[in-house]
């Protein structure tokens, strides 16, 4: 081995991160296959590197015996004696079988098995530092597009954002910077394979961890998170803090907090409520913007039903049902909305027990666009 190939080793532990004991296995290894294939020998063998001469021996592993069936493998123990008088029966002789020419022989041959050994650290290495920040949320470069993937370049890697899991109202080109959410890391026989989404909660929900310093210290916690990627999304927001708003700190001063995020997802409304234990507290204030007069729960159905004035039927539905449907994924409770009018012809409205009017009790969206204005 020469000191060049030993000055490798060292940039390779350096600029790769690869453990230099790694290294050296391979390159055993490499030298192990490279003897025996271009030497024709079936015997073990062992090859022995010095790190600090740099050069490196070949020695053949005999087993002692007392009669000898395969003299490629074994040794008798009348010859053993003859290097060594202490050796017995089953013990392993070595001895240096080093090919004048072998250096150059290995070199060559032990250069692609190097390669693949050193690309496999590196694929781990590359695997152990994503499957860490899966959940999490990075920032990438699109390279390519395909009609399947868009390929988004997290530095040591390319990243795959199915179409599935891009947002409709983005068009992307090569050179954009995207925020993007991990999915899903696989471990596969060509490398690590990182899958990264822009539609996922996950990614609305890490948005406001990085714009609101309460949420990120965990004064405020996130709830729950119900999203239609590109058009609208709800978050329910608590602090066992008393002092602090937690709807407040996430909009920020003016808005600016969730103005943020909503340019980050390229006008992305947000509604952002508080969160209550109360079922019929959460429910209303999830129908927000919407004013709400009374809730219903069905314990055993897990299923509410909500009484709107006349007026707001259409505004507590939404626009195709969204603002009820994002409302339901928000609390985990069914929805069924109907008017005060409606309620009244069924007789369940107004109610014997009429909660406390909501007016009193109920948080509803923090409305950004009025604050900044």
């Amino acid at each position: 081995m020469s000191s060049e190939l030993l000055d490798a080793l060292m940039m390779l532990e350096k600029e790769k991160g690869i453990s230099r004991d790694v290294l050296i296995e391979a390159i055993e290894a490499a030298l192990v296959s490279a003897y025996r294939r271009n030497f024709n020998q079936a015997q073990n063998v062992r090859i022995d590197l010095n790190l600090d001469t740099g050069s490196m021996r070949v020695f053949a592993r005999k087993e002692v015996v007392d009669e000898v069936f395969d003299p490629r493998l074994e040794i008798s123990l009348e010859d053993a004696r003859g290097i060594n008088p202490n050796y017995q029966v089953e013990d392993v002789v070595e001895m240096e079988v080093t090919p004048k020419d072998f250096g150059r022989i290995a070199a060559q041959t032990a250069k692609q098995v190097v390669t693949q050994r050193v690309r496999e650290a590196e694929r781990g290495i590359i695997y152990s530092e994503f499957i860490d920040r899966e959940e999490d949320i990075m920032t990438g470069i699109v390279q390519r597009l395909d009609s399947k993937f868009i390929y988004v370049s997290l530095g040591k890697i390319e990243a795959l954002l199915p179409l599935n899991e891009q947002m409709p109202n983005e068009r992307y080109q090569p050179h954009d910077r995207i925020k993007v959410f991990i999915t899903k890391v696989e471990k596969t026989t060509k490398g690590p394979q990182i899958f990264v989404s822009r539609t996922h909660p996950g990614l609305l929900k890490r948005l406001f961890e990085i714009e609101v310093p309460e949420i990120y210290d965990g004064t405020v916690e996130i709830k729950s998170v119900a999203r239609e990627a590109g058009d609208r999304s709800k978050i329910s927001v608590h602090s066992d803090n008393p002092e602090v708003d937690p709807v407040g700190s996430c909009v920020g001063p003016k808005g600016a907090r969730v103005q943020a995020v909503v340019n980050e997802l390229k006008g992305e409304k947000i509604d952002i409520v508080k969160w209550s234990d109360d079922t019929v507290v959460f429910v209303a204030n999830a129908l927000s913007p919407s004013k709400v007069l009374d809730v219903i729960v069905n314990e055993e159905e897990k299923a509410t039903t909500v009484v709107v004035p006349d007026y707001q039927l259409s505004l507590a539905i939404g626009k195709r049902g969204q603002n009820a449907r994002l409302a339901a994924k928000l609390t985990g409770w069914k929805i069924d909305i109907k008017s005060e009018s409606e309620a009244r012809e069924l007789g369940v409205y107004p109610r014997e027990e009429m909660i406390k009017l909501f007016d009193d009790q109920v948080e509803t969206e923090f409305d950004y666009e009025e604050e900044r204005e």
